[in-house]
């Protein structure tokens, strides 16, 4: 669907509004941008800093008039709530979507929930409740979740049991608000618990809710898993957001090995097909410093986005 036509349908589309808030999954007011991008890709704060200037609502802006129709802030619920409420009004105003913020652990870094530990399924439990709060204000519907470490003392199939009871219990706090935590498997490091995308599909089932999805991030499974596009059609029933980075280096698309133009044209096409719509987070760095930099990332979306059906 291309950007005229997404903004104009995700609302019916999606039929999903915010209890205690308006706000719905996408927005429809999109503005005249310089670029008509096929997908809603989502920019994070200090992306263009060096074009937009280090205000946030500035940096917003740029975004919109560049045809990005998305954000996407990992620290969300550590920003003011004053802040996070004129994100939110700004995004309604300029036709953008927000999307995933982190649940953060309170501080608790360690926290694990393949362990089974009651005070660590709290800490969990205290950041979901909290999460509602700050959907509210900046007007979101994903909010990232990352289960943790292995717990090496116990076997894996107790470990993934405990994972999938905790997230039970967050759905069951995030569904009535309209709300969808979406489980991020990293190429981080070995030690954590969630690895690869069939790993997530598996628990996502388990979990057997709408506010508990798959976050496809394709640097990360590129790294872990490879065969990108088998992965995600073979998961694709419980994906509910992408996120994008080219591998070697976590830069934009077209600096390394990844063909983000058939990823995204096999995405897209899936997506035509289901009426479906996805947000495409940006997580990655500018493989250039400055404003040369930030240009050429535009000039890569505008080519990886050329793909024609």
């Amino acid at each position: 669907m291309f950007r005229r036509d997404f903004v104009k349908s995700a609302l019916t589309a999606t039929g999903a509004t915010l209890a205690g808030g308006t706000a719905a999954a996408f927005n429809t007011a999109a503005p005249k941008a310089k670029n008509n991008f096929k997908l809603a890709y989502a920019p994070h704060f200090g992306m263009f800093s060096n074009s937009a200037g280090k205000d946030p609502i500035d940096q917003l802006k740029f975004m919109a008039d560049n045809g990005f129709m998305a954000l996407e802030d990992n620290g969300m619920m550590a920003k003011p709530v004053e802040l996070q409420t004129k994100i939110g009004e700004t995004l309604a105003k300029l036709g953008m979507t927000m999307g995933v913020f982190v649940v953060d652990k309170g501080g608790n870094s360690q926290n694990t929930l393949a362990a089974g530990k009651q005070a660590h399924v709290d800490i969990f439990l205290d950041g979901c409740k909290r999460a509602v709060e700050t959907a509210k204000r900046c007007n979101a519907k994903w909010m990232t979740v990352v289960p943790g470490d292995f717990e090496r003392n116990l076997p894996i199939g107790i470990q993934t049991g405990h994972v999938i009871d905790a997230l039970r219990r967050g759905a069951d706090i995030l569904a009535p608000h309209g709300l969808t935590m979406v489980l991020e498997p990293l190429s981080d490091s070995p030690n954590l618990f969630l690895q690869t995308s069939d790993q997530t599909y598996e628990i996502c089932r388990a979990v057997n809710s709408p506010a508990c999805k798959i976050l496809f991030d394709i640097y990360h499974m590129q790294k872990t898993e490879g065969h990108i596009i088998p992965h995600i059609d073979w998961c694709w029933s419980e994906i509910g957001y992408f996120q994008i980075g080219d591998n070697p280096g976590r830069k934009e698309p077209t600096t390394g090995e990844i063909n983000y133009k058939n990823v995204f044209k096999h995405i897209y096409t899936k997506m035509k097909a289901n009426n479906q719509h996805f947000i495409f987070g940006m997580e990655h760095g500018n493989s250039k410093p400055g404003k040369e930099g930030e240009e050429a990332l535009i000039k890569a979306y505008i080519e990886s986005d050329s793909f024609t059906i």
